[in-house]
């Protein structure tokens, strides 16, 4: 196996969510060091500079009593909001310049888990998802404290429940298990005292607005990970991010969802990692683990997500998903292979792994993937001659190599580019990087 190439494509597939059409055989032209740079400095070596604006969601406002007049009126928008909320995600996804950010962005998402299903309004989930891409790259110091104060996440996690005389376990509990330091990092004496040191915010959950009555706020000494102090939700924020079990957790995180989700960490990533992480900037840490040697070793495979195998297919196709007929319909997709941006299953996140490979999932993949073909020109297939077809598609989507098995597969499609991009996209190679 060539080991520049499968780390190129490592690269992309993990750090972006694939390359669009040219940008894989440019690539490898240029080299693994300017591929890691041209994903993680946002460069770019395709033209096109399309560009996706910020939304302007309005307050929807409480829920009308029901059936009331404006009950109806309200569902629709409410329903509007949430797939213009949806559409416009997955299209920044899609036609990013900036592949890292889009990516870590999702990342963030799966990690402080924060579901629509239970917060309603997508004014929010919008707030919330600016604030990830605000700090997707920058300080994790800031992000942990700009999320403690994060509606969404507190409404998620019952934290307007959480006052002085009633205090409410679960955003403290999952702040240190699931956000910041881990399984068995704690004890449960320190889950009911951080509790108390989240105390006092109240929600306008449809503004997706958070302030702090003091009146709610439990003021007196807590006892946390052998630490005395008072503490408010910025100071234990920092309290917990500045420990060593912080870095090592983060570093699992990272190896888990960029590099393998069956095979331990290597002592030399969490080193190099950990040492990166020092002042908890994220660019530089995620720089480091793109450059470990372990992206270079063929034993480290991962699946791809239902989401970064429908992103990386209309970057490939060169669709974008707000075009693409009947936005319910994609949904409906989505929802078939079990991952919907904004709703993760639980606050532990989404799956990874074998988890996606089910024989009904490879069924609905198949579906879509028709259905996605449809849409698109297949321009990069169209434009090369028929001999050439077989390595031109493994180029095109940034494949590694493709198997004895795939390549006859091709082989009886190359003179038929749909059929052809059908069975390169749901291809062994395709959905599993390398």
């Amino acid at each position: 196996m060539d080991s520049q190439r499968l780390e190129i494509s490592r690269v992309f597939h993990r750090f972006g969510f694939g390359p669009k059409p040219g940008e894989f055989a440019q690539a490898i032209k240029k080299g693994v060091t300017a591929s890691r740079k041209i994903v993680a400095d946002n460069g770019q070596l395709s033209n096109q500079s399309q560009t996706i604006a910020d939304l302007n969601l309005a307050d929807l406002g409480n829920r009308p009593a029901p059936n009331s007049a404006g009950v109806i009126e309200f569902a629709t928008n409410l329903r509007n909001q949430s797939e213009e909320l949806l559409l416009w995600w997955l299209d920044k996804m899609v036609i990013s310049q900036s592949p890292l950010l889009e990516r870590m962005t999702w990342f963030w998402h799966g990690h402080w888990a924060t579901s629509i299903d239970k917060v309603t309004y997508p004014l929010p989930m919008y707030k919330q998802n600016m604030t990830l891409r605000t700090h997707a790259l920058g300080s994790f110091k800031e992000m942990s404290k700009a999320m403690v104060q994060d509606t969404a996440l507190q409404y998620w996690l019952d934290g307007q429940e959480n006052t002085a005389k009633k205090p409410n376990e679960n955003l403290g509990r999952e702040l240190m298990e699931l956000f910041t330091l881990g399984v068995n990092r704690y004890t449960e004496d320190d889950v009911k005292a951080i509790a108390r040191t989240l105390t006092g915010y109240q929600i306008k959950l449809s503004a997706g607005t958070l302030t702090f009555n003091p009146s709610r706020y439990d003021y007196s000494h807590v006892s946390l990970l052998d630490t005395v102090a008072i503490f408010d939700a910025p100071a234990v924020s920092d309290f917990l991010v500045a420990r060593d079990d912080c870095a090592t957790f983060i570093a699992e995180r990272i190896w888990y969802r960029f590099i393998s989700s069956t095979e331990p960490m290597t002592t030399g990533f969490k080193t190099s990692f950990k040492k990166s992480f020092s002042k908890r900037n994220i660019k530089s840490a995620v720089g480091v683990a793109m450059a470990d040697p372990v992206m270079r070793n063929p034993k480290y495979g991962m699946v791809k997500s239902p989401v970064e195998w429908f992103v990386g297919a209309c970057r490939a196709l060169e669709v974008k998903p707000s075009n693409l007929t009947t936005p319910a319909k994609l949904k409906t997709y989505l929802s078939k292979m079990g991952q919907i941006p904004f709703a993760p299953p639980s606050v532990g996140g989404w799956p990874a792994g074998e988890a996606w490979l089910t024989s009904a999932s490879a069924q609905y993949r198949v579906e879509f993937a028709q259905w996605l073909i449809k849409q698109s020109a297949l321009q990069p297939i169209n434009q090369v001659p028929v001999e050439k077809r077989i390595q031109a598609t493994a180029d095109w989507l940034g494949v590694v190599s493709w198997s004895e098995r795939t390549k006859v597969a091709l082989g009886q499609t190359v003179a038929d580019p749909a059929a052809l991009a059908l069975v390169g996209l749901c291809s062994p190679e395709y959905i599993i990087s390398a």
